[in-house]
């Protein structure tokens, strides 16, 4: 072999070489970064000291909160009575509501005249500041300039509400949450983080309770360092059945998405804020029944219990106001643990007969 020859396999061995040891240091990095980080936390961290919680929404048939053109709210009686269901024999003594208008002030005032035993994370609901149609899958058009700056106005005002009605009820509200998913990049009613952060801070100055923010879960383990500095504890939601999974892999899903949030924020508080399984879906077919939700909600409770993070099951009833008018059969009206009517679906009457 000539000494060209000899020099050519010299740099190739060499180059070789130097390709094995970069794939072996990209091989330890990877390990180092995707481990199976704890996501448990200290018994402290409960929000009320409750691992298990449930989102409500109290719109029955007919009824509808007010999306530009008056509300339709439920009654004293009607609120009174779901709030039994909820709470008896302490199946649920936290709930989460979405906003401060009429309806959820009605909550907070039937749970104190009645002494019903629930404790509630209210809600501010903020409606768009930027137009987000070119990512919004269902917004058409652009949102109007002077819908935007009204909008901007009614939001000031619903952190004023929150703000008041922590302060009228403070044994009843635990914690606030400005904005739900407000922030992701494919909602229809999309805020500045920066704006989101000084609603925070404003919310913060006139209330005792903690504050947070909802959101995906891979919006805050991605995007969220700002305001994570802000709130007092994450609050996150997950879902396995829009990710396209079903029931075998629901609950391991969950838990990645859970680590991926504590990989990112290691000493943060955090709150599962929404996590469900719809019973009936156009969307998702087979992957969406009663008994998928059954096993879904026993094993993410195990999980919450074992983990000591307070989670909110997407939701209480269904709510068949929402999603497409003319398709009973979509997801969005079918997360109920309780059908519209009421009556329990199969993981509430094993609930119920456990604790009896």
């Amino acid at each position: 072999m000539n000494t060209i020859n000899r020099q050519k396999v010299t740099k190739r061995t060499t180059l070789v070489l130097l390709i094995l040891v970069l794939f072996s240091i990209s091989g330890m990095t990877q390990k180092t970064q995707t481990p199976n980080q704890p996501i448990q936390q200290s018994a402290d961290k409960l929000l009320a000291g409750e691992f298990q919680a449930v989102a409500y929404s109290g719109f029955r048939s007919g009824q509808y909160p007010d999306r530009g053109e008056g509300a339709v709210n439920p009654s004293y009686e009607q609120v009174k009575e779901d709030l039994q269901i909820l709470s008896q024999n302490s199946i649920f003594s936290l709930i989460r509501l979405y906003d401060c208008g009429k309806n959820s002030e009605l909550v907070l005032q039937i749970i104190k005249e009645n002494n019903i035993n629930i404790k509630v994370m209210l809600g501010a609901w903020l409606e768009a500041e930027v137009s987000n149609h070119e990512g919004c899958a269902w917004l058409n058009d652009p949102i109007p300039r002077k819908k935007l700056q009204g909008n901007k106005r009614k939001n000031f005002e619903e952190l004023k509400r929150a703000i008041r009605l922590a302060n009228q009820y403070p044994e009843i509200v635990v914690a606030v949450n400005v904005g739900n998913e407000s922030l992701v990049d494919w909602t229809d009613h999309l805020i500045p983080v920066e704006t989101v952060i000084s609603y925070v801070k404003s919310v913060k100055a006139g209330i005792k309770q903690p504050v947070t923010v909802a959101d995906n879960f891979l919006w805050w383990a991605d995007s969220g360092a700002e305001l994570a500095k802000v709130v007092d504890f994450l609050a996150i939601h997950t879902y396995p059945l829009w990710g396209g999974k079903d029931i075998d892999e629901g609950l391991n899903v969950t838990i990645d998405d859970i680590r991926k949030v504590r990989l990112a924020f290691p000493d943060k508080m955090i709150v599962v804020s929404e996590a469900g399984w719809a019973t009936v879906a156009s969307e998702f077919g087979e992957r969406a029944s009663e008994e998928k939700q059954l096993r879904y909600f026993n094993e993410l409770m195990a999980l919450a219990k074992e983990m000591n993070i307070t989670t909110f099951f997407f939701e209480a009833f269904d709510e068949d106001w929402k999603g497409d008018p003319k398709n009973a059969m979509g997801a969005e009206k079918h997360w109920g643990l309780y059908n519209v009517d009421r009556t329990p679906k199969m993981a509430m009457k094993q609930l119920k007969k456990n604790n009896n």
